[in-house]
C-alpha cells in the first residue's frame, strides 16, 4: 500500500513526527504517545531545556525555535511524516480593551505559524505519498466564549485551513484534522485555576464546577495524555480515511 510503514500491531515505524509546543503540557503527552508508537520525535519549543528534557526522555531531538518569529518560517523545509500544531497562548479581555499587538501575537502564532509550517512540510509528505497534518484546535475551534476575541477567531481559523489542507491533500496520501479538547489539565492551567479559586474565595474544585466547567457534562478537566492518544490514532494508518475532521473531546461541552 503507498505510503504505508506500520507494523500489524499498529505502531509506527520510520516515522519523523514533529511536535510544536512540545515541552510541557498536550505537546511533551504527544510527543510520548508519537514515540512510544516507534515514530522519531522532534520537539520543538521555545523553552529549549524543557524540549530537551522531553527529547531525551522520548530519545527524539530538541529544536530550540519562537514560532512568533514567523518570518524565519517563510523559507523553511521541513521532511517530517507527521506535524502536530500544538503551540498556543491564550488571552483573555473584552473586545474593546484588548491589545491590538496582542491579538495580532495570538494569531501569529495560532494560525500564520500552522500555516507556515504545513507550507513547510507538504513537498516531502507529497513525495512520500503520506503525511498527518494534526492540529490542536480548541472546543472555542467551534464554539465562542466572551472575552477570547484573539483565541476564539484563532481556532476558528485553524480548523478553516486544516479542512483547505485536508482537501489539497487527499490525493497525495496526507490526511489533515483537529482535535478539539474543552479545558487540559496543564501547568498553565493549573495557575489559572488556583488564581480563580483566590480570587473569588472558592476552592478549586468549586472553580471547576462553577466557572470553568459549567457547559460540561463531565465535570472534570481533560488529561494530557487523553488527547495525546486521539493524536496517536490520528498519526495511523487506522485513520487513513479520516480527514477534514474535527474531533472534540469536550465532555460534553458542545452538544448543547
Amino acid at each position: 500500500m503507498n505510503g504505508r510503514q506500520m507494523n500489524d500491531d499498529g505502531r509506527l515505524t520510520v516515522r519523523t513526527a514533529l511536535v510544536t509546543g512540545g515541552a510541557s503540557g498536550i505537546g511533551a503527552a504527544c510527543a510520548r504517545e508519537l514515540a512510544a508508537s516507534g515514530a522519531k520525535v522532534i520537539v520543538a519549543d521555545r523553552d529549549s531545556e524543557g524540549a530537551a528534557v522531553v527529547a531525551a526522555e522520548t530519545g527524539g531531538e530538541a529544536w530550540t525555535i519562537d514560532l512568533l518569529d514567523t518570518a524565519a518560517l517563510e523559507d523553511l523545509q521541513l521532511d517530517v511524516d507527521i506535524l502536530v500544531n500544538n503551540a498556543g497562548v491564550q488571552s483573555v479581555r473584552p473586545i474593546e480593551e484588548f491589545v491590538p499587538d496582542d491579538f495580532r501575537r495570538i494569531h501569529r502564532l495560532m494560525l500564520e505559524a500552522p500555516f507556515l509550517l504545513i507550507r513547510a512540510a507538504l513537498p516531502a509528505m507529497y513525495r512520500k505519498g503520506f503525511g498527518r497534518i494534526i492540529n490542536l484546535s480548541s472546543v472555542h475551534g467551534i464554539r465562542a466564549s466572551p472575552f477570547k476575541s484573539a483565541y476564539v477567531s484563532a481556532k476558528h481559523g485553524l480548523e478553516g485551513l486544516s479542512k483547505v489542507t485536508a482537501l489539497e491533500g487527499g490525493k497525495h496520501g496526507v490526511t489533515s484534522n483537529c482535535i478539539n479538547p474543552g479545558y487540559v489539565r496543564t501547568p498553565l492551567m493549573e495557575n489559572q485555576i488556583a488564581d480563580q479559586a483566590q480570587a473569588h474565595n472558592i476552592s478549586e474544585d468549586e472553580v471547576l464546577a462553577s466557572i470553568m466547567l459549567t457547559e460540561s457534562a463531565i465535570k472534570r478537566l481533560v488529561e494530557p495524555e487523553e488527547v495525546a492518544s486521539l493524536v496517536g490514532w490520528l498519526a495511523s494508518d487506522h485513520a487513513g480515511m479520516v480527514t477534514g475532521s474535527s474531533y472534540v473531546m469536550d465532555g460534553g461541552w458542545s452538544a448543547r
